[in-house]
């Protein structure tokens, strides 16, 4: 057949002009009369294909070719013969020559041959008397690449399959997986590519140009193309269900961006005894710099350490409230809140929450990190009692999907009485603690200025546990840390909680 000439046509016009005339049964035959690369032919068609000009049938085999050692082997002889024309010579020249890996594999192939002699100024490698050497290597490559193809039946029919294998062992020749195509015309054939429309425009309308132009057709069940943004991390998405419960419940949200406070506000305004051990270094995260504040109410100071004096019988230390911490629980918050509440001239009841970080100087496991959420809230008003923290407990639970509730008597520093919340997992059938909670103590409220029948009920609970459970993880830094997947980042749900 007539090839067109490469100078006036594109390539897609000159394989379009040769599929004319004649089907193709393999694509791999174009590649010299049309004068371009078999890849290039390839992608060529695939084109044409997708337009419906042409149809394609991908048709593959295995294929034997040479690598570059191979063809080394071919021009210059095989390593083994490298070496047996340089003997008998010292195997530091031989490798100074032909390198320690031809040296190697040379010498190997050889071993019936050749002898070794050492003496005192080294190793030398010398032929046996007698022996002989032909190189079988170079003739069986130039055997194979003399076939009429390289195709593995028909080399299997030449060469012995132990042969091949060794071959391809000694990385001289390679098997590969070989694609090509069979064409044939398609439904939209031409000698040339009409261009089509994708669209209907104002002039094809006015000239009545649409009714003869070729449109593009539309493929409905295609996908958009993916939009790449920012996304929540998981965390943040289970934050926000938990802040809009409680905002439903007519919560208000502290104020938490007090990440570093002073062991006055952590620790002293709560109640916690100076000596008691949650304020040790191998519990709490201490500041170098700054060590210390003195950014304290005086007056509320001074009724704070009395009330330590009186209720624990012992010294206050006023060094030891003005070193600075990362605050372990954001009680510090409702204890910063609570006092702004107390400064106002009318007592109004309130019911305030938050969810911020805190941290704790704890050994990491599967279940532990050194900084984690907390959740908080509490409820201030008069006369309140242990019964209306158990009901405002109850319907916050029943918010977050728990609906069985037990309490469990609980001690904590600053609350009395304290209980510890367990729900029934209906998943796992069995009860689990869910949170902390508890009356605040008077010790803490009346120094803040509060009067006597004013009450405080709190609870508190994290945030990383309820999020593995949902996320159904069972390692907590899959979920925060630098094992996260940037995958699960992009691809997790919102994370609604069964209200």
């Amino acid at each position: 057949f007539f090839a067109p000439p490469a100078s006036t046509m594109s390539l897609e016009e000159r394989v379009l002009a040769w599929i004319n005339e004649k089907d193709v049964e393999d694509s791999r035959t174009l590649a010299e009369p049309l004068g371009a690369e078999h890849q290039a032919i390839v992608g060529c068609l695939k084109s044409l294909a997708a337009a419906s000009m042409l149809e394609i049938q991908q048709k593959d085999t295995k294929m034997w070719s040479l690598t570059a050692e191979g063809s080394e082997a071919i021009a210059n002889g095989s390593p083994e013969a490298k070496v047996w024309a340089l003997l008998p010579a010292a195997m530091a020249d031989i490798e100074a020559k032909l390198g320690k890996d031809v040296a190697k594999v040379g010498q190997s192939k050889l071993a019936k041959l050749v002898q070794f002699n050492k003496s005192e100024s080294g190793v030398t490698l010398e032929k046996k008397a007698g022996a002989e050497f032909k190189d079988g290597t170079q003739a069986t490559l130039n055997n194979i690449v003399a076939l009429p193809n390289l195709e593995e039946p028909t080399v299997a029919a030449q060469v012995d399959k132990k042969t091949l294998d060794d071959l391809k062992k000694r990385k001289l020749l390679n098997l590969g997986t070989v694609i090509w195509f069979g064409v044939t015309k398609g439904p939209k054939f031409a000698l040339q590519r009409v261009k089509e429309a994708t669209e209907i425009t104002r002039e094809m309308l006015l000239d009545e140009s649409w009714a003869k132009t070729t449109f593009k057709e539309y493929n409905f069940n295609t996908l958009g193309q993916k939009m790449e943004g920012g996304h929540l991390h998981p965390l943040q998405k289970l934050r926000q269900e938990y802040r809009e419960i409680f905002l439903e419940l007519g919560f208000q949200e502290m104020t938490t961006n007090m990440w570093v406070e002073s062991s006055f506000w952590c620790f002293d305004t709560l109640f916690v005894p100076q000596q008691h051990p949650a304020r040790d270094m191998q519990d709490t995260f201490f500041l170098s710099d700054p060590k210390e504040t003195t950014d304290h109410p005086a007056d509320y100071l001074k009724r704070v350490a009395d009330t330590h004096e009186l209720g624990y019988k012992c010294g206050f230390s006023v060094p030891e409230t003005q070193k600075n911490v990362l605050r372990t629980h954001t009680t510090a918050c409702s204890a910063r809140t609570l006092y702004n509440l107390a400064q106002q001239t009318e007592f109004k009841p309130g019911k305030y929450f938050s969810i911020d970080r805190v941290f704790r100087n704890e050994e990491m496991d599967k279940t532990h990190l050194c900084e984690f959420h907390q959740i908080e809230g509490f409820v201030i008003d008069r006369n309140l009692s242990l019964a209306n923290m158990m009901h405002v407990l109850a319907e916050f639970f029943k918010k977050i999907g728990v609906n069985k509730l037990r309490f469990k008597p609980a001690y904590n520093p600053y609350t009395e009485p304290s209980m510890e919340v367990f729900g029934f997992h209906e998943g796992l059938q069995k009860w689990m603690e869910v949170g902390n909670s508890g009356v605040f103590r008077p010790e803490m409220l009346r120094p803040m200025g509060f009067p006597e029948d004013v009450t405080a009920i709190a609870w508190g609970l994290s945030l990383e546990r309820p999020a593995m459970m949902k996320y159904e993880l069972n390692n907590i830094h899959k979920l925060v840390g630098h094992d996260v997947e940037l995958n699960f980042i992009k691809s997790a749900p919102i994370c609604r909680v069964q209200q």
